[in-house]
């Protein structure tokens, strides 16, 4: 379901033709300001249409790298687990063993009680702490390729479960950094077409909304705020959603 934001948006586009629709009508319509003539206010709903369908192909494209991305971190969290698992039987250097379990606390994001934020405002809301949970998706491809890099220098990390093996473990943790790609990607191409949207749509005195402003004021000023002309595009509303 689109948000209201952006359904906002598409109302904006919509309302300029029927903007347009209605100052066809209007045989004293002819303003000497090009932007507020007839054809490029066509122009204008034209790219302002074409605008629109881009921002939601990237849109879409970045919701599905997003998705892709969960679907190869889903089983992150239980395989971390059943490495540190083997690697308790094999009879590993204390030293060694910390720092693998260390790397998988850090994968199942797990905070240390003292280095969790403190509760200190009398409504129970914890502060603006900086979390030592390193969640984010990078930081979890990241820390696998560090566990994966120790079992490496690890001569009895010898599993014979095949998803276990070095091997496998090296292909998945490639997954992980290659689904990571693809959303770094798309979220930065959706933000330049947001930029590019906002300008096209709302960009002080050139932007469609200031547009449709100044020919209700064109409007007003030849056929009077109290005759029908006016009132017909007063009605048509156009919103600053962003």
């Amino acid at each position: 379901m689109a948000s209201q934001s952006e359904v906002g948006h598409a109302r904006n586009v919509a309302n300029l033709q029927k903007l347009i629709q209605q100052i066809t009508a209007y045989t004293l319509y002819n303003p000497p300001v090009p932007a507020l003539q007839i054809a490029n206010l066509q122009t204008l709903h034209t790219n302002s249409v074409a605008k629109l369908a881009e921002l939601e192909d990237s849109r879409i494209a970045n919701k599905a790298a997003i998705y892709n991305r969960q679907v190869a971190l889903e089983n992150l969290k239980p395989l971390s687990t059943r490495i540190f698992n083997f690697l308790e039987i094999i009879d590993l250097p204390a030293g060694m063993l910390e720092q693998a379990r260390s790397l998988n606390r850090i994968i199942q994001g797990y905070t240390p009680k003292s280095q969790q934020p403190e509760n200190p405002d009398p409504d129970g809301e914890p502060k603006d702490t900086v979390s030592t949970s390193r969640q984010s998706y990078t930081q979890q491809a990241e820390t696998f390729g560090n566990l994966v890099s120790l079992l490496q220098t690890i001569p009895a990390y010898t599993p014979n479960e095949d998803d276990l093996k070095l091997p496998a473990l090296t292909t998945y943790h490639q997954a992980l950094v290659t689904a990571t790609q693809p959303v770094d990607q798309t979220e930065a191409e959706l933000k330049v077409q947001l930029i590019a949207r906002d300008q096209l749509l709302y960009a002080e005195g050139s932007g469609l909304i200031d547009l449709a402003q100044k020919v209700k004021k064109y409007v007003k000023s030849i056929y009077g705020g109290d005759s029908p002309e006016y009132t017909n595009v007063a009605a048509i509303k156009f919103t600053n959603p962003t």
